[in-house]
């Protein structure tokens, strides 16, 4: 590893991110000298993770419910998806910061981070990165081909993402293609294909994405008009609740039309109404959000953000339920 500079009486809060969660693991339990590389990889802001992991569980889901078939298999397809979630979400990060390493140190939130505070390297995070990501593949490598192809392809959002901000006002569409797309991924590792109810999943998860990233995003929206970064919440302004309500209206219904297409083929009568009720509660909960929702108070705006892990949950208690039925 490359130029880490650890807390020299190994303190939690030597070198903490700003925006870290408080008491978090990796400011208090982990060894020092791994600090600067896990506040990287987000571990020490878990919310991430989850976003990225919770449309790999919804696919996964549907799949079993479109097709009729669980085992033990699917099991592995869940931890898989756990463990990737995690990775990925540290090498995406890890690339996000080194991409934008010219630009955070401008910015309040994000200037405390490891590479414009100096604890690490560039060359050290492409490390770091490269680490993640094969770890990652590996475990890609367990599924069928065409999850492997999958897998694979996502890269290309990935690797896209912290460059949008720079050419368009809608850099969070590209940050939703590349974080639901674990719903393609898990949906083609159990059924071998890719299919049509997890396509709509895919753009009910983008919808979602626009929703709480754009919150996420007010955080920093004075200063990104100081260095002339492009977001849906600098574009939006006051109008921002407006289009919240669109987005929320998008995610209910592609995602009630992707449940309805998964439970026909074997679903009975119950499991439609609890895959149905899946939508319509995580539809309440966004609006809940809305209804608290003040885009010139930052805590606020990452309060509610770190809010849509219970959002996304929502759904996976109703898939549940209806695999029960």
């Amino acid at each position: 590893m490359h130029n880490i500079s650890p807390a020299p009486d190994g303190h939690a809060n030597e070198g903490q991110v700003a925006d870290a969660v408080q008491d978090n693991w990796v400011d208090v339990w982990a060894p020092v000298w791994s600090r600067p590389y896990l506040r990287l990889s987000r571990a020490d802001r878990p919310i991430g993770t989850w976003l990225l992991l919770l449309p790999c569980w919804w696919g996964l889901m549907l799949a079993m419910l479109y097709d009729g078939r669980a085992g033990w298999g699917d099991l592995w397809i869940a931890v898989g998806c756990a463990a990737g979630a995690w990775l990925m979400r540290g090498a995406g990060c890890t690339w996000n910061d080194f991409a934008d390493r010219d630009i955070d140190g401008s910015v309040e939130r994000t200037r405390s981070r490891p590479i414009p505070s100096g604890q690490v390297s560039g060359k050290g995070a492409l490390v770091w990165m490269a680490i993640q990501a094969l770890i990652s593949f590996a475990i890609l490598l367990t599924f069928n081909g065409a999850a492997i192809v999958l897998g694979v392809l996502a890269l290309l959002p990935v690797c896209v993402y912290p460059f949008a901000k720079r050419f368009t006002w809608w850099p969070q569409v590209f940050l939703g293609l590349a974080f639901n797309w674990g719903a393609l991924l898990a949906w083609t590792a159990h059924t071998g294909t890719l299919g049509a109810p997890a396509v709509v999943l895919y753009l009910a998860g983008i919808a979602w994405t626009l929703f709480y990233d754009t919150i996420y995003a007010h955080q920093d929206t004075e200063d990104d008009a100081l260095i002339g970064v492009k977001s849906t919440a600098r574009l939006f302004a006051e109008k921002t609740p407006d289009w919240l309500r669109r987005f929320l209206a998008a995610t209910v219904g592609l995602m009630g039309i992707a449940v309805i297409f998964a439970a026909l083929p074997n679903g009975s009568p119950l499991a439609m109404v609890a895959v149905l009720a899946a939508p319509w509660a995580m539809g309440w909960h966004m609006a809940w959000q809305l209804r608290g929702l003040d885009i010139h108070d930052s805590k606020k705006c990452l309060q509610l953000f770190r809010a849509n892990r219970d959002t996304g949950m929502i759904p996976l208690v109703f898939f549940g339920l209806a695999l029960l039925l």
